[in-house]
């Protein structure tokens, strides 16, 4: 895991949340409705409290979806249980709160503070999974072989309790000294499996580091971070529940799917034409996720060619279907059929796709109320995920503007991730020629203009550092 962290001082993102037309508050309604729902008594389900469930999360988190215990089945193989947030239990439907929920789409991220798809008196009190206290779940219990194959699904309404709110940082430090607890001991083993298993089938993963800013007293941090093993680890589970429920939705002939198409041949010969120039060994039969999982993205050259490789990963969507099976079912990156069902405190469509997984799996009809969601989620997802996208993107430009707006004329050493034509030596019509760079110190990506050797270490000079456009530019020294 790579951490940098740089004090910025104080910033206001009220320009922000304006901009993107954030809401802020619940109409009363909507407010009363949740209210309401938090004081009721939890449902008459089946009784999992028995299970020592554990969650895992950033250390801040309180919107808590998912709990999982891990343990051995006898005679060989895994019993993996995922209780998810049962968000369901509270939202009445056709009531303020649904409505609500509908026009937001999904929880908003941002440094000062979040906008989430529930009031928080659901989403970080009664409808989330924290520690010692009972709480509605939808339990998912997939059996694996010990290859980490699928052979068995199960699917209940229960009720359960979590035994501790852990987080990555302090996952990571157990997990390298050998003491996980006993809920999650099992996590590097079934992880890497199906991370092994993901590979084979040709799943892509981009391991680049995440910028983020972060609150620090009175100011802000600017952070990259690089993803831990145990975070690599954690996902593979929601994964595996993705896919599952896919294949459940499949089966049953209605759904909605997380999809994308598979990486284009001429796409990959680009890629594979760009590995040799940036020193990447990339052997004849080795796919391209492979190639990836093996790289350091700390190094320039490694995180150059990473960066190319995102041009393999467009097209991501949510395809509802009724009756008749999508044309294109599969997640490009997942290498897989996969679904969105894990995180429906922060996600509207996983509350839907739940439903319909829970209504295949018990033989009964999908309810009306989420039928009749289904066609209209992908619509509502993509416009959301551009405002949470525009967010998470304008909250760190604004934070390096901030940061470098007293450093104009400085110089710098950084890493070129792209440039405008890698490959051809071409710019783009109209465009100066430059590209993409990443400075170590302070953490900041941002565009730079000159010609730019691809996967190269370069001397840059700060030119514009505006906070008010929340534009950084460099040109190369």
């Amino acid at each position: 895991m790579v951490i940098r962290r740089v004090l910025a001082p104080r910033i206001d993102f009220g320009a922000l949340r304006r901009e993107l037309g954030l809401p802020d508050g619940f109409p009363a309604a909507a407010q009363r409705e949740a209210d309401e729902a938090a004081a009721a008594p939890p449902p008459a389900v089946a009784d999992r409290t028995d299970v020592p469930f554990v969650t895992v999360d950033p250390a801040t988190s309180r919107d808590l979806d998912q709990a999982m215990h891990l343990g051995r089945r006898p005679g060989g193989g895994y019993r993996v249980r995922y209780a998810i947030a049962d968000v369901a239990t509270h939202v009445r439907p056709g009531g303020p709160l649904e409505e609500e929920t509908w026009r937001r789409g999904q929880t908003v991220y941002l440094p000062d503070g979040n906008v989430p798809l529930h009031p928080p008196t659901l989403s970080e009190g009664a409808a989330s999974l924290l520690p010692d206290v009972d709480r509605a779940a939808v339990l998912w219990t997939i059996d694996l072989d010990a290859d980490g194959a699928t052979v068995a699904v199960g699917l209940e309404r229960a009720l359960v309790r979590s035994r501790a709110k852990l987080d990555y940082p302090g996952v990571q430090v157990a997990a390298d000294a050998g003491r996980l607890p006993e809920p999650i001991a099992l996590l590097p083993e079934i992880g890497a499996l199906l991370t092994a298993r993901g590979l084979r089938r040709g799943a892509v993963n981009l391991p680049l580091p995440e910028q983020d800013v972060e609150p620090d007293g009175d100011g802000w941090r600017l952070v990259l971070r690089g993803p831990g093993p145990m975070e690599d680890h954690n996902a593979q589970i929601s994964l595996l529940t993705g896919m599952a429920a896919a294949d459940i939705m499949l089966a049953g002939r209605i759904g909605l799917l997380r999809t994308m198409p598979a990486p284009k041949p001429e796409a990959v010969d680009r890629l594979r034409a760009a590995a040799a120039p940036l020193g990447v060994h990339w052997p004849d039969g080795v796919r391209v996720g492979e190639v990836l999982a093996g790289l350091d993205a700390s190094q320039p050259r490694a995180a150059a060619f990473v960066d190319q490789a995102a041009e393999l990963m467009r097209g991501a969507a949510y395809t509802a279907f009724d009756g008749e099976l999508p044309e294109q079912p599969q997640h490009g990156g997942v290498a897989a059929a996969y679904a969105h069902v894990t995180a429906p405190l922060r996600r509207l469509a996983d509350r839907y796709a739940t439903e319909v997984c829970l209504a295949l799996h018990e033989g009964r009809p999908v309810p009306e109320w989420a039928r009749t969601a289904l066609p209209r989620l992908p619509e509502v997802m993509a416009s959301t995920d551009r405002t949470a996208g525009t967010a998470t993107r304008g909250a760190i430009e604004l934070a390096e503007a901030v940061l470098l707006e007293h450093r104009v004329g400085e110089t710098f050493s950084a890493a070129v991730l792209d440039t405008d034509a890698p490959l051809n030596g071409q710019s783009k019509p109209g465009r100066v020629p430059g590209g993409t760079v990443a400075l170590d110190d302070p953490p900041v990506r941002a565009r730079c203009t000159g010609e730019l050797p691809l996967g190269e270490r370069v001397t840059v000079r700060l030119v514009t550092a505006d906070p008010v456009d929340r534009k950084v530019l460099f040109a190369r020294a």
